[in-house]
């Protein structure tokens, strides 16, 4: 295919041979007549190479300027210009290879102004996202700040080349003191009556093939307000739900027994009193269980004897163990740990599982500790899976949602989390992961 692409350019230069030989030999015929035949043949020889000489000259020189064309436009492109296009109506063998050079930077232009015309939209989105942003070379100097960081960090002006360490000289102390702690968290900037709440979170990546960081401050005051206020009318609701619940019957309790007082029917005032004791005592743990949850206090960690505090547990609430007990010393806060385990094992009985079938199993793993809490109860579904943590949330008609809450509050003032899973077979296993401690 390629041999019948040029041979128009062949057969032209093969008839060109053809007629160079053949113009000699008349000429040389011709020259004989006043000149020796070795004379005659030289400059007969001499002029068809002249003619043919020219006639090649006229043939290649458009050749050698498209080829100093396609490679100008080559040029062009490497250096990002793709503007150039390519005209040619000499010899047809060739406008396949100019067409296809002209199809090719049509392509890289419009992928070009593609490219641009994504830039323009995320360098958009960047500079006027709310999350303040600011991108850190090797030497931490700034290589890319948006408006908000500006606004934030450079009181308007650009940072772009500005140290990082000159910024937080100029910022607050409590930004400081976060970039101080490294990795992601919040901080409260300004005093109570005007505070901001901030999250920091940082990154690092690479990018031509240097080491940079990411660094993301998102202002979480306005969100965390609504959550704030979402939070208060529920817990006022569950607070209000449950008064109701117990302070009803004990008025209308204690007005029966007044009524029973006054008819003289002293038998049946016993009864109305136990009632009143047990609603009354039921709203006591309630309100006991809130305030527990309200003011948990720092962890105090101490060495504790693994083995020793599951059978404590035991003695407490029945299960069974699955595996061994590492006879091992942890260290932890024992009354949180065990008011965590002590709440997840009372969950595990109220699902419905046989008090046999309820069991705890204890094992070392990578990331620390992990204590599993095993029933066989109607597990949960998606639902109520994703909501299960969350503070007042229940799926019980007398429940508080402070149970699966309070483990979670704990386990994560301990460095560590809770996790629910599903069991094959029916059930549910709560995990406690709580990391070694240092």
């Amino acid at each position: 295919m390629r041999i019948l692409r040029v041979l128009p350019l062949a057969i032209r230069m093969v008839a060109l041979v053809l007629v160079a030989v053949a113009s000699t030999a008349a000429l040389t015929a011709l020259l004989t007549t006043w000149l020796p035949p070795w004379l005659a043949a030289a400059c007969a020889a001499l002029a068809s190479g002249a003619l043919m000489g020219l006639v090649v000259w006229r043939t290649f020189v458009p050749l050698r300027a498209l080829f100093r064309a396609l490679a100008g436009t080559v040029a062009g492109y490497r250096d990002g210009d793709f503007s150039f296009g390519i005209t040619w109506d000499r010899y047809g063998d060739l406008i396949e290879l100019v067409d296809a050079h002209n199809a090719l930077g049509q392509a890289l232009r419009e992928q070009r102004l593609s490219l641009v015309q994504r830039e323009l939209l995320l360098d958009t989105m960047v500079q006027n996202t709310p999350v303040a942003m600011l991108l850190l070379d090797p030497g931490r100097h700034v290589v890319l700040g948006n408006l908000a960081a500006r606004r934030m960090l450079g009181d308007g002006r650009r940072l772009e080349g500005r140290s990082l360490e000159a910024l937080l000289q100029q910022a607050p102390a409590a930004v400081n003191e976060a970039f101080a702690r490294g990795g992601d968290g919040m901080f409260t900037v300004g005093d109570e009556d005007h505070e901001d709440i901030y999250h920091l979170a940082r990154r690092m990546f690479r990018l031509n093939g240097r080491r940079h960081e990411l660094v993301l401050l998102r202002q979480m005051t306005a969100e965390l307000r609504r959550q704030e206020v979402q939070t208060w009318k529920k817990v006022i609701r569950v607070i209000s739900h449950e008064l109701n619940n117990s302070l009803a019957p004990i008025a209308s309790l204690a007005h029966s027994g007044a009524e029973l007082l006054r008819r003289g029917q002293y038998e049946k005032l016993p009864l109305a009193l136990a009632t009143i004791e047990e609603r009354a005592r039921h709203l006591e743990g309630f309100l006991r269980d809130y305030a527990r949850f309200a003011k948990l206090p720092t962890p105090r960690g101490e060495p504790i004897a693994l083995a020793q505090f599951v059978e404590k547990l035991r003695s407490q609430v029945e299960f069974a163990i699955e595996g061994v007990v590492p006879d091992e010393i942890v260290r932890f806060d024992p009354a949180q740990i065990e008011q965590a385990l002590l709440n997840l094992l009372k969950n595990a009985h109220e699902s419905g599982t046989p008090h046999d079938a309820v069991a705890m199993a204890v094992r070392r793993t990578a990331e620390g500790w992990r204590i599993d809490v095993l029933d066989r109860g109607s597990g949960m579904n998606e639902s109520v899976l994703a909501n299960a943590l969350l503070p007042f949330y229940s799926t019980k008609r007398s429940g508080t949602g402070l149970g699966l809450a309070l483990a979670r509050e704990i386990a994560e003032a301990h460095g560590g989390r809770i996790a629910l899973l599903n069991r094959d077979g029916g059930g549910l296993c709560v995990s406690m992961v709580l990391p070694v401690a240092r």
